[in-house]
């Protein structure tokens, strides 16, 4: 087995669209990044590119290639699936903690849990999430951390 942590975070802006997960939430505001910002997907995707000692995203898709300009999530982390697979290794379990005060994302949690199983080809009840504020601390941004269980077939 193999445990991996990744972290990221976006500044927020009027007039983006908010994806988490791989899915849309309905928001006035969306993540300013290269791609399409998804924090969850792109914590998870460092997190199991960290179990394997792989390096980071940014290596495999650097936000100055303009190829990976909005590029979806969910193709980065295709990519990091295959090179997880090719190390001899599956997703075993995820959990992660996404920080964002508006919109509130408890109403869609059953969603992203999921679109995050799906991708995974995991069963729901192995992939965890938790939903916090920042407390007033960090409006302007959104953030998740995640942690990934590889297993060894």
């Amino acid at each position: 087995m193999r445990i991996g942590f990744g972290e990221d975070a976006h500044r927020l802006e009027p007039g983006r669209t908010l994806w988490l997960g791989g899915v849309e939430i309905p928001s006035e505001r969306g993540a300013v990044a290269h791609s399409d910002g998804d924090v969850i997907l792109h914590a998870l995707c460092d997190a199991l590119l960290s179990a394997c000692a792989l390096g980071d995203i940014g290596a495999l898709f650097p936000d100055t290639d303009p190829r990976w300009k909005g590029l979806e999530s969910r193709v980065i982390l295709e990519a990091v699936l295959e090179r997880v697979a090719g190390m001899g290794y599956r997703v075993g379990q995820v959990s992660g903690v996404v920080t964002l005060d508006k919109p509130k994302l408890g109403p869609h949690r059953a969603a992203i849990q999921a679109r995050l199983a799906g991708l995974l080809s995991l069963p729901p009840d192995r992939v965890g999430l938790t939903f916090k504020t920042s407390e007033g601390l960090a409006p302007d941004h959104v953030q998740a951390r995640c942690v990934a269980l590889l297993e060894a077939p």
